[in-house]
């Protein structure tokens, strides 16, 4: 599997230009949701490249990542006489590089995709990694395919306009990525600051970090062995942003995963001897930057039950990547019922 190549872009007109004038098919599909196609079409469209093209748009939001959502796509991608020749441009944050992905990659067996990621979170993590998908049944991903974009075309510009929540949430896959490469990336990270965003640092850590999951996607594409390293945070966490679709206040993802790592961090050290100074470090940026999830122990056997469900699980076991201190990956690890109940004891 060849993975994609990611440009981030200092001219995101130019360089699309040359990516569709490069491209030789027969029709431009664009996928957008309700709010990319308002805010983010726009500077597609001033490419002449794109013009033509056909717009679809779907609702915005992850629990529209779905089988309704995908066979949408698929009605309008056959009503529009699509082929094995076109080309998708997913724009948007990682439901939309997910989804649009995903039904590229299915329709008449694949078809050519490029993403745009209109996120921080879509472009340090959905958008680069070939990983598609679509939940199902109220589990996440629960479909997909393993098929990256030809290209992944970031525009940092786009982040300009996040509000601060969904800024962190993207943030939350930088510090991941940090934990599992080096104290190096890890201190950088850290000391980022939210309150005087510097957007050409954020381009640098951004190109670091994207790097760092392309090593990673590269010696292990479809998660046999070391890719597991990426699911750090992630088996508490998609559990917690699972559970959350029952209440008023859904879990952004990223704020899942820096949840599920304060977890799967606490599991690192009891079991593996992890620096609890760097335990203690990293709840305390948690706790300053994301503040507290509100949850209780009547939720913790709902918690369990979607962890058993995880796709990562292996022999009727929940699976975990922990680490034996930063940058030390230990994966495939696992965990009794009791140890994960006390994680969650240290959460709430």
């Amino acid at each position: 599997m060849t993975e994609s190549k990611t440009i981030i872009t200092s001219d995101f007109t130019a360089e699309l230009n040359q990516l569709l004038n490069e491209w030789q098919g027969n029709k431009i599909f664009i996928l957008t949701d309700e709010h990319t196609e308002k805010f983010c079409l726009p500077e597609v469209m001033k490419c002449s490249m794109a013009e033509g093209s056909h717009i679809i748009t779907i609702e915005h939001g992850d629990n529209h990542k779905n089988i309704d959502s995908a066979v949408k796509i698929w009605t309008l991608l056959t009503e529009n006489g699509a082929t094995r020749k076109s080309l998708m441009i997913n724009l948007g944050g990682g439901m939309i590089t997910d989804i649009g992905g995903f039904t590229a990659s299915t329709f008449k067996r694949g078809l050519s995709y490029i993403n745009i990621p209109t996120t921080l979170l879509g472009a340090v993590d959905a958008a680069t990694g070939g990983k598609t998908g679509i939940n199902f049944r109220g589990l996440k991903n629960e479909i997909g395919v393993f098929s990256p974009a030809s290209t992944v075309l970031v525009n940092v510009d786009f982040f300009r306009t996040l509000d601060a929540r969904n800024f962190l949430s993207g943030f939350a896959e930088m510090v991941k990525h940090a934990l599992i490469d080096s104290r190096r990336a890890w201190n950088e990270v850290l000391a980022f600051d939210f309150d005087n965003i510097d957007f050409e640092n954020l381009k640098e850590l951004l190109a670091y970090n994207i790097g760092i999951k392309q090593r990673i996607v590269a010696e292990d594409p479809t998660e046999r062995g070391i890719r597991k390293a990426l699911n750090l945070g992630h088996t508490f966490g998609h559990a917690f942003e699972t559970q959350s679709y029952k209440t008023a206040q859904p879990l952004l993802h990223g704020y899942a995963v820096a949840y599920g790592m304060i977890c799967e961090l606490y599991l690192s050290h009891i079991k593996l001897g992890f620096p609890k100074e760097d335990l203690q470090k990293y709840r305390h940026f948690v706790q300053e930057n994301y503040g507290r999830f509100n949850c209780d122990c009547s939720n913790y056997d709902t918690i369990l039950e979607l962890m058993m469900h995880d796709k990562k699980n292996e022999n009727q076991e929940i699976n975990f990547t922990l680490l034996s201190d930063v940058g030390e990956i230990r994966i495939n690890q696992t965990a009794t019922k009791e140890e994960i109940y006390e994680c969650l004891d240290i959460l709430f």
